[in-house]
């Protein structure tokens, strides 16, 4: 999508649109960290005919360079993709909550840890989006305010299980989780 939206607003090559996402700060919303996953992009939407090559050149010492246009489809493609994306709350299957959901595999030394890494990383993310070098309208790093809201939330949460686990309100030992066992496997047969 973020490939599509940057040749909708104009055509550019390959090398363009990696520098004009990392000039937006959109690298923090778009995997642009290896070349080749934008060559890869454009690969695709060009099958689907979302886009075509506008034209190849050539300037002086430079490797040729391949501009590319969006297409009609490729247009309505993108007018679908983000009106859906806006509205849409469909479930992602993140690591996270999937990892939270085995917790008693763990111990609960071991899960602090963990979180306690987590929540300093969170931290530096944060510190991160805090400080963008760009002055633009609001309108223009929307993202950026979306995913500061969401980290901090996600940084806030964490710290509230850590510190459930400290002071003990949240616990377990393999002991509680064997009568816990017990006991749920007898309240379905009564």
């Amino acid at each position: 999508m973020v490939i599509l939206a940057l040749v909708a607003e104009e055509p550019l090559h390959p090398y363009g649109m990696q520098q004009r996402i990392k000039a937006r700060g959109k690298d923090r919303i778009a995997n642009v960290a290896r070349p080749n996953s934008v060559y890869q992009t454009i690969n695709g939407l060009r099958r689907a005919g979302l886009i075509n090559v506008r034209e190849t050149y050539r300037e002086e010492s430079r490797p040729e360079r391949t501009v590319y246009e969006i297409t009609e489809a490729g247009r309505e493609a993108l007018q679908q993709w983000l009106l859906g994306m806006l509205s849409s709350t469909e479930r992602s299957f993140a690591d996270f909550p999937a990892a939270l959901s085995f917790l008693p595999l763990l111990e609960p030394e071991a899960v602090v840890r963990q979180l306690e890494a987590r929540a300093r990383m969170l931290e530096e993310r944060l510190a991160e989006t805090d400080t963008s070098p760009l002055e633009l309208p609001r309108l223009f790093l929307i993202e950026e305010e979306y995913v500061r809201t969401v980290t901090r939330a996600d940084l806030e949460w964490v710290r509230s299980v850590i510190d459930d686990l400290r002071t003990g309100r949240l616990t377990w030992s393999e002991e509680w989780l064997e009568g816990f066992a017990e006991m749920a496997g007898h309240d379905r047969t009564d």
